[in-house]
């Protein structure tokens, strides 16, 4: 199919956008399809600056759903039984050492769990019976129980979490490094896109998905998960009250000053990276509404997901949202809760039992559904937080944070399914075998996706950066985890 450009009598080739021309209707269609025409006839300069690193090695996965549990899950809660805390509860923590807690005021006596723990799986895989749908797909998970990080506070946990860095400034989150590493699976979808409580955002907002310094194209993508039969993606469609052909001829002059511009100025990275966010835009016009139509699903797997209750739906929601973006080629999807619903500083036993309620079954659903389609394999799903909680008690029955020791779990994209890995101490409080930093985690992460976290880097302010920054720790790949 060819197409006239709208400033020059040459016909220019668009076969990847033809699509447009013919699903486009009415004002939405027709000035996407334009602008993207008037795109492809100024794109005559090389790209270097966006063009995706490609794989140091074979991938075991090729993309990434994080489910990211926001204020710090309680380990000896859920993954991590400990029955000498609970045989001790009471009791003042043994020894000299004091528990590390965020506030020096918050540190209590021992604090044991109230829930019981069963084997799960052919593994025998120990799991708390808050998460009974996690332990269905205990043969499919590597569970990690002794993580640790640097940071016993939310804001520069959650930076280490997804930078790597605990400063407070604007560096480049996992998903941005991904893409900035592979590239995109889908032109007509971002690379990295976000989906965020649609009633707020999590403690440190959008800087958990920044691309930093990175080119903006890598930037994550926040799509509005509550208005999805309105406005899934914020500022996407044109203004009812422009006409078609003041929008088009609006976006022609924003392309020739671009253009202009781009000229005079080669060096300006960024901006090739704005012309690119422009044409993804217009392609999103069209492909954002069917990616997002849960109509499309079947009553058994909106019930899989807890779309017919109360309590699960909202984050079932977004969980069978993640599938249906990376099935369409998003190479990474953030999936996030409102401020930190993990947080249980009071009443740990009850908060810690109602989150779990309306997280357990969408996550194990996603992990069941994409195994089902025959996407597990490809896909990587991680479930963690930016720390963990205390063995001891905050007031009379909360949880402080704990940095030292605490649990996440891994499926799919290469992952030893049914695998326990290391240990904390008898109380639930400091990783003691097998430790596993938040660096150490990055790098198995990138890793898994076919990328050398040594060799993934990018040039600032005359420095290579990288996720894994070789002035705070010397990271590794976990290679236990690796099925």
């Amino acid at each position: 199919m060819q197409l006239r450009a709208t400033n020059s009598t040459d016909l220019v080739p668009i076969k990847r956008r033809a699509f447009l021309g013919s699903s486009a209707s009415g004002l939405l269609g027709t000035i996407a399809w334009t602008w993207l025409n008037a795109l492809e006839a100024g794109r005559a300069r090389g790209a270097e600056s966006v063009r995706a690193v490609g794989p140091h090695h074979r991938p075991r996965a090729e993309r990434i759903i994080c489910l990211f549990q926001n204020g710090g899950p309680s380990q000896m809660d859920l993954f991590d039984p400990k029955p000498e805390l609970l045989k001790r509860s009471g009791q003042p923590f043994p020894g000299q050492q004091k528990v590390e807690t965020l506030s020096p005021s918050a540190s209590g006596k021992l604090l044991g769990s109230p829930f019981a723990f069963r084997p799960a799986g052919r593994s025998g895989m120990l799991l708390s019976e808050l998460i009974p749908h996690t332990a269905a797909i205990a043969d499919d998970i590597a569970l990690v129980r002794s993580m640790t990080t640097e940071s016993v506070c939310h804001e520069a946990a959650l930076r280490i979490a997804h930078s790597g860095h605990p400063l407070a400034t604007d560096r480049p989150s996992l998903g941005s490094w991904l893409t900035y590493g592979l590239g995109s699976l889908n032109q007509n979808l971002p690379a990295f896109v976000v989906l965020p409580d649609p009633s707020g955002l999590p403690i440190n907002g959008t800087l958990n998905w920044s691309a930093g310094w990175l080119p903006a194209q890598h930037q994550g993508t926040p799509f509005n998960v509550g208005e999805l039969s309105q406005s899934p993606v914020l500022n996407l469609h044109t203004p009812g009250r422009t006409p078609a052909a003041a929008r088009t001829r609006q976006l022609e002059l924003v392309r020739l000053l671009n253009e202009t511009h781009a000229s005079r100025f080669p060096e300006n990275t960024e901006l090739e990276a704005r012309l690119r966010d422009f044409e993804t835009a217009a392609r999103m016009q069209s492909a954002v509404p069917a990616a997002v139509d849960l109509g499309r699903e079947t009553a058994e797997t909106r019930r899989l997901y807890g779309l017919d209750q109360p309590a699960t739906q909202p984050y079932g929601t977004r969980c069978l949202l993640a599938r249906r973006l990376i099935e369409q080629g998003v190479r990474f999807v953030g999936v996030y809760l409102k401020s930190q619903p993990w947080d249980t500083h009071a009443d740990n036993a009850n908060a810690t039992k109602k989150v779990a309620g309306e997280i357990d079954q969408p996550s194990a659903a996603l992990v069941r559904d994409l195994k089902a389609r025959g996407l597990l394999d490809s896909t990587l799903v991680v479930w963690m937080g930016e720390f963990g909680r205390t063995p001891v008690s905050q007031g009379a029955s909360g949880r402080d944070h704990s940095r030292r020791g605490f649990s996440l779990w891994l499926a799919g994209g290469g992952v030893r399914g049914g695998y326990s890995h290391g240990a904390t101490d008898e109380f639930g409080y400091e990783s003691v075998e097998q430790v596993v930093t938040m660096h150490d985690l990055h790098a198995t992460l990138l890793h898994l996706l076919g990328l050398d976290h040594l060799q993934l880097s990018f040039e600032h302010d005359g420095r290579r950066e990288r996720l894994t920054d070789p002035d705070l720790t010397r990271a590794r790949v976990v290679s236990e985890l690796l099925g």
